[in-house]
């Protein structure tokens, strides 16, 4: 005997909804559950941009002599015994005593690549020689500096963490940008900070670029004690929790 099955075809596209419905709310679930943010390649290596626990305050700088020294003041003056420094192996062979004040303050430094480039744009000879000069710079100066490495610009693509990670550093993101390097105003960049919560990085710069810094750290010192985050550095959050990961096209 022969059957016949007459397919529903609105019932079938009702289906398929509810199935992919249900998929996408438990990679979400999964997304909010789990305790350490970062990027991934498929593969493997991670770029991270959030913790478990505390608050990491990290700071860019590429070139200048003028607002450093002073965040560096400011952050003793209240008492910031954690903070990350990233620094562009070019500026830190022309500043070596701002390196030194870093090292003696406690804080963390990371690497910026040597020069200002643009990771998503170049080869990746050149991004791992950028990398690779910036760590002999650190040589010279006898820094130790931790492993863990940011792009210039924050714009990559997964061949520079593939990159960084076989050359044993990890990538350092960010969660909570500051916007402070368009100078916007102290209110504003207060504003974008207000958000921060456990596990955030924080994107600073003292460059000479960001001319509102300095005046602005003193109230987000104050947002933070206010929400009872207490402060860590990057290199303390990647021995944290377990990633969760986002693909890096």
């Amino acid at each position: 005997m022969n059957h016949i099955y007459i397919v529903n075809g609105k019932k079938l596209k009702q289906f398929a909804i509810i199935l992919l419905t249900s998929f996408v709310s438990a990679w979400f679930l999964y997304i909010q559950n789990v305790s350490f943010g970062a990027f991934s390649t498929a593969d493997g290596p991670k770029a991270v941009y959030k913790g478990k626990n505390g608050v990491a305050l990290t700071f860019n700088i590429s070139w200048g002599d003028t607002k450093a020294e002073p965040i560096i003041d400011l952050l003793v003056e209240n008492n910031v015994e954690s903070a990350t420094f990233f620094v562009s192996g070019s500026w830190a062979e022309r500043h070596p005593h701002i390196i030194d004040k870093i090292i003696k303050e406690g804080y963390d430094i990371g690497l910026l690549g040597y020069e200002y480039l643009e990771y998503d744009d170049i080869d990746d000879a050149q991004i791992r020689q950028d990398i690779l000069r910036a760590e002999e710079v650190m040589k010279k100066l006898n820094v130790k500096h931790k492993k863990i490495v940011r792009a210039p610009s924050g714009h990559f693509d997964q061949r520079f963490v593939k990159i960084a990670h076989n050359l044993d550093y990890s990538v350092v993101h960010w969660s909570v940008d500051s916007k402070d390097w368009k100078n916007p105003g102290v209110e504003k960049i207060l504003k974008n900070v207000s958000n921060v919560k456990k596990g955030d990085i924080i994107l600073l710069h003292a460059s000479d670029s960001a001319r509102q810094t300095a005046v602005a750290l003193p109230d987000i010192l104050k947002i933070l004690s206010k929400k009872k985050l207490s402060l860590t550095t990057v290199s303390n959050m990647l021995i944290e929790g377990d990633a969760k990961t986002k693909e890096i096209k």
